[in-house]
């Protein structure tokens, strides 16, 4: 069941906070504030993501918080090249950021992050390809429905998504929680994803998993795994107190510091909206459908290249591991004193290990085109 929907902004026009909303946009604590949040904050006053009515326009153009128009500290020309899209796809309404020329690639974000994650890497790869950076279901500007978040559903949005953009084929690049959408994309919907690439998480299902009680750095980076899993009162215990939550999970999982602006930007994008922190559990809490899908997905190997990468400081060959456990065709990349979040403490080296794996989906793109 969604959230009540509100009146569509319309084609162009800036995105409004919900007038059904039982809960004005929550404060965050003075903490997650400090160096220049106010900015932010002001950004507030542009945002809303229900699902429109049946009559919506398929496509709008947000502004505001959230969107390309309201996020901080972007590379020089961001917005030349990209654009916000509200698209009405698989049943909810998705926001992707696009922008660049030739074959696609979409680009699917972790957790707590949304398509901001990938900014420092997109003005890039967007010089050779038709970039697509989403907010998955529940997160950012995408519709935050209370179910459907198990990963054959998720790949599902993506695929639709993609439906409507007019691709047919296309290559993935998945990080965190992305990773194993990423996977459920390509094994779901084989005749779709020509390449992946995936970086720093486990599998469901397919990952061995750790013992309840392990080493203390294996606890610290895995414990919001079940915590994130309980029904509510995680909810309960992080409201009001989302700097400390997703601020301690931002910074103990980076061996390169991410930017204050940064972490400000994540902790607010996950207490805007009243559903904001269900939509970002909601990964976790379909897990037991997910392990169900991933224990029949195993079964049939995926057959297309595979790029494995991991920061040195944190996952490191460990994706590589877990990706030859699911495909045949697996390269494995480390990346030198990167922590979790590879694409924003590592954009170079990240870009071209993908420029170097993305290559022949490049060429084969362009003879299909000419044909």
């Amino acid at each position: 069941m969604s959230p009540s929907p509100t009146e569509p902004p319309g084609q162009n026009a800036p995105v409004t906070p919900s007038s059904h909303s039982d809960q004005p946009p929550r404060r965050v604590s003075r903490r997650a504030f400090v160096g220049g949040a106010a900015a932010v904050t002001a950004g507030l006053a542009l945002t809303g993501v229900s699902a429109p009515p049946a009559t919506a326009a398929p496509r709008q153009t947000p502004r505001g918080f959230g969107s390309v128009s309201g996020v901080p500290g972007l590379p020089d020309g961001f917005r030349r090249t990209f654009t916000s899209r509200l698209i009405q796809a698989g049943g909810i309404r998705q926001h992707a950021v696009v922008g660049g020329d030739g074959p696609p690639l979409l680009l699917i974000h972790g957790w707590p992050q949304n398509w901001y994650a990938w900014r420092m890497v997109m003005p890039a790869l967007a010089r050779n390809h038709t970039v697509i950076a989403v907010d998955q279901r529940g997160i950012g500007l995408t519709d935050k429905p209370r179910d459907g978040y198990d990963t054959a559903t998720l790949a599902n949005d993506l695929a639709a998504l993609m439906d409507t953009l007019g691709h047919e084929r296309f290559a993935v690049v998945g990080h965190d929680t992305g990773m194993p959408i990423g996977y459920a994309l390509a094994a779901d919907h084989p005749h779709r994803v020509d390449r992946l690439a995936v970086a720093e998480a486990v599998i469901p299902g397919v990952t061995p998993s750790p013992p309840l009680l392990g080493p203390a750095k294996a606890n610290n980076m895995l414990w919001h795994f079940p915590f994130n899993r309980l029904d509510d009162v995680n909810e309960l215990l992080v409201a009001g107190r989302e700097d400390v939550y997703f601020g301690w999970q931002l910074d103990t999982k980076a061996a390169r510091k991410l930017p204050d602006h940064a972490i400000r930007f994540y902790v607010e994008s996950l207490t805007w909206h009243r559903h904001a922190l269900s939509g970002s559990f909601g990964w976790y809490r379909d897990l037991d459908t997910t392990f169900t899908q991933n224990a029949d997905r195993v079964k049939r190997r995926l057959t297309i290249p595979v790029l494995a990468v991991g920061g040195a400081q944190s996952v490191g060959e460990g994706v590589a591991t877990t990706m030859r456990l699911a495909a045949g065709d697996v390269r494995s990349l480390v990346v030198p004193g990167s922590g979790h979040w590879v694409a924003e403490e590592a954009p170079q080296e990240l870009l071209a290990a993908l420029r170097t794996f993305l290559a022949p989906y490049r060429a084969s793109a362009t003879t299909r085109n000419h044909r």
